[in-house]
């Protein structure tokens, strides 16, 4: 043997090592959510049972998981990100977290004004915000529309809650694009000089204050009308929805997005068009009360027992690309 080739030897045995040590393709799937584990976990393990595919996960709120995506950059592992308000989503694209999916399957499941126009996030969920009211103390006649709620004739009647919560904002800006700016604020005033008491934390203190008398009417998520009436049917409350004689009552949703970065690619898109079917959509809505985004797919019993409604066929990232002039209105008309 020659010197050259007792050089070689070794040398191609490490080249041959180094390539038998490739990784292997990743069957495992990173996703950064915001949906509470009890909601997402099902969902998560009807899709490894069906494919094998494994999916790690960790839950924060929207905030906090952009933040994070951001600070990783290149070495994050998340491959998708699943978050609640088309506002939050939108927020993602703006800092270039989230990257274009082209897919047909997910074109056909999911109607266009609840996903990006350029296909980097797409709603899974539908969740509709409209007016809840006392049965004792309200007929239904006298309801019609958000900004009827800012009329006299509901001077300290009426409860919602604070506007620092995106829901509150997403839906101003809806208003803003459907009424304009002027518009907006004069019903968000009359929102504000109506109020019963200061605003409320969250939606479920907004419906107890209706419940105890301290007003009669509010605005709220259905999907918390849903939990309370799971637990007492004999609920005092009703739905009314709101703006069925014009753009309709507002809807956000839940959604997710391949993230810029995302080390398996294909198994995110995967999964993403997965969550879009039929059988996905009944977990992923029926969880949590709320209405499936593909138009083919009924609502649980207790959703459809609220009624149909006539939803605002808006593209929801309005929500999001006026979020900063809905938050500047509710400021300066005072609503905290």
């Amino acid at each position: 043997m020659t010197v050259l080739r007792r050089l070689a030897l070794p040398a191609l045995a490490l080249l041959v090592a180094a390539c038998s040590e490739q990784p292997e393709p990743k069957n495992e799937v990173v996703v950064y959510t915001s949906r509470n584990d009890e909601l997402i976990k099902p969902v998560f393990d009807a899709y490894t049972e069906q494919t094998g595919v494994s999916i790690r996960y960790i839950t924060d709120n929207a905030g906090a998981l952009a933040a994070r995506l951001k600070a990783e950059g290149e070495q994050s592992p998340a491959d998708l990100l699943v978050t609640v308000d088309a506002g939050n989503l939108w927020q993602a694209t703006q800092e270039d977290l989230l990257q274009s999916v082209e897919s047909t399957v997910l074109e056909g499941n999911v109607p266009e004004h609840l996903r990006d126009e350029q296909g980097r996030w797409f709603g899974l969920t539908q969740r509709a915000r409209t007016i809840v009211y006392s049965t004792e103390r309200v007929q239904p006649s006298e309801l019609s529309s958000y900004e009827a709620l800012a009329d006299e004739q509901w001077k300290g009647r009426l409860c919602l809650r604070t506007s620092k919560k995106v829901y509150n904002q997403s839906l101003v800006a809806t208003m803003i694009e459907r009424l304009g700016e002027e518009e907006a604020e004069r019903v968000v005033r009359g929102w504000v000089d109506n109020l019963a008491t200061d605003v409320f934390a969250n939606d479920n203190a907004v419906m107890e204050a209706i419940i105890a008398g301290q007003c009669d009417v509010g605005i709220v998520n259905t999907y918390y009308f849903g939990r309370l009436q799971r637990d007492n049917p004999q609920l005092p409350l009703k739905l009314f929805w709101a703006n069925q004689d014009s753009s309709g009552t507002h809807v956000n949703i839940s959604g997710g997005g391949v993230t810029r970065n995302a080390p398996n690619r294909e198994a995110a898109v995967a999964l993403l068009e997965w969550m879009s079917k039929p059988e996905a959509q009944k977990l992923l809505a029926d969880g949590n009360l709320e209405y499936p985004a593909s138009s083919g797919v009924e609502a649980a019993e207790q959703v459809k027992a609220w009624g149909d409604f006539k939803a605002d066929d808006l593209n929801v990232s309005v929500a999001g690309s006026r979020q900063v002039e809905a938050v500047k209105l509710m400021d300066r008309a005072g609503y905290r």
